[in-house]
């Protein structure tokens, strides 16, 4: 099987290599890694020929600036893009903070910036993906996933699915907090991307959550537990994606993000390129320097939540997130050799969650040769619910905004979100993307 992947010089890429290199199926015998910036592409190179070194066997690999020649015949196409970069990432979150509103990479005003950005290239590459590989599966690891999934979907359908490491995740945690097996259990968890709650674990026909609820330690054992606090948990009576901090503790967050020195973004960036740096100097120090980096990239991660939450170094197990490409290896299984699986996935709504017509949500769906299909969620209860409607209609007109090139459905989006309390700042925030990203120009005020 063909596998391409789209921004293959990105720093997570070694992660599907590792493991495809430990698939005993050996799915994947070609891997094309496509990027428009060949140092990145020269570097992440290094870094899997070390990976492979005294493995028995592992696929082919080329690269490729070309997107119509990766695409050319492909079966599988991860597209794990960035328009802008890690530098266009700064700017979606340290725009918005000039204005009193959160800057976070999906969430709130920067999440839609981002999708502006990012919309009219997913179509292209749907639209090209339909051209040149009318029978490939698109996995979308690019975010905002929910918003780029969905706007891909009007292209190719079914044939686009979203994954997020955030849910399996929470579920790999919440199972060790009750000490029970994943393969075990059955995960009730609804939502849209980087919104979503757990409501139920079921292990041989009954609800084990309760049982956490009431014990303080293990409820308290986990990142979810004590980003939220057992209070919370305990009144919500579910555990939530941990991206929901930057709803239930919003004005904490963005005090703390304000009285951080550097965004996340800005991190990174800084981050990122001293990693390729270091590899352009020293090549065989490659895969050291990219565990090394790593290790550094996950102990950081949703540091303002953690210091809201008065958390200190993340412990091993909160690291061990939901391993993004073990989700996408058992996907492409379950499609590629028609293996029944059940995963959590950004899909399709086929009417699961009422009120939500036929737009992306993220849910548990049964997946097998023909594809997933959601499953069946039950009621919603009306906050969860309105927070997803409400969220929902800002990421639809985001989607819009990008095909219309509209500035009314821009700020629509932008100042109908949850977490913006203003349409004036919403304005301001928006004029200061538009004066930061060319791009943009077409939603300058008139």
């Amino acid at each position: 099987m063909k596998l391409v992947i789209l921004g293959g010089g990105g720093f997570r890429v070694p992660l599907v290599h590792h493991s495809l290199l430990a698939d005993p199926d050996r799915l994947v015998d070609e891997i094309v890694l496509q990027d428009v910036l060949v140092p990145r592409l020269t570097a992440i190179g290094a870094v899997l020929d070390q990976q492979a070194q005294g493995a028995a066997w592992r696929p082919k690999i080329r690269m490729t600036t070309s997107l119509d020649d990766a695409l050319s015949g492909a079966d599988m196409v991860f597209s794990a893009i960035r328009v802008g970069g890690l530098g266009g990432r700064s700017l979606d979150e340290r725009i918005p903070l000039k204005h009193g509103l959160m800057g976070q990479e999906t969430v709130g005003p920067g999440g839609i910036c981002y999708a502006l950005r990012t919309v009219p290239v997913a179509m292209d590459i749907a639209r090209q993906v339909e051209r040149r590989a009318p029978d490939a599966w698109v996995i979308n690891f690019t975010n905002p996933a929910g918003i780029v999934t969905e706007a891909m979907s009007s292209v190719l359908g079914d044939r686009v699915i979203g994954i997020c490491d955030s849910p399996v995740g929470l579920c790999r945690r919440v199972a060790a907090a009750l000490a029970v097996s994943e393969s075990d259990a059955t995960f009730d968890y609804v939502g849209l991307n980087h919104l979503g709650w757990l409501r139920r674990v079921m292990v041989n026909g009954h609800d084990v959550l309760p049982g956490l609820f009431g014990d303080e330690t293990a409820l308290t054992s986990f990142e979810e537990g004590k980003l939220f606090g057992a209070q919370w948990l305990r009144t919500l009576r579910s555990v939530p994606n941990e991206y929901l901090h930057y709803y239930y503790f919003a004005r904490e967050t963005l005090e703390q993000m304000r009285a951080q020195e550097t965004t996340r973004g800005e991190f990174l960036k800084d981050q990122q390129k001293s990693f390729y740096e270091r590899i352009g100097e020293n090549p065989q120090a490659a895969l050291q320097a990219w565990l090394e980096t790593r290790s550094e990239r996950e102990s950081t991660y949703l540091a303002e939540g953690r210091a809201v939450a008065g958390m200190t170094d993340r412990a091993a197990c909160d690291m061990d997130g939901g391993g993004y490409e073990q989700v996408a290896l058992r996907l492409m299984n379950s499609i590629t050799r028609n293996r029944p699986d059940q995963l959590i996935l950004n899909v399709r709504n086929r009417g699961v969650v009422a009120g939500l017509g036929n737009s992306v949500v993220e849910v548990p769906c049964f997946v097998d040769g023909n594809g997933p299909r959601p499953i069946a969620t039950g009621p919603v209860d009306p906050h969860s619910l309105g927070l997803m409607l409400q969220v929902k209609g800002c990421e639809q007109a985001a989607i819009q905004a990008a095909k219309s090139q509209n500035r009314a459905d821009a700020l629509f989006a932008m100042a109908t979100h949850p977490l913006v309390d203003s349409v004036a700042a919403a304005a301001a925030t928006l004029d200061g993307y538009v004066a930061a990203f060319p791009e943009l120009s077409a939603f300058r005020a008139p």
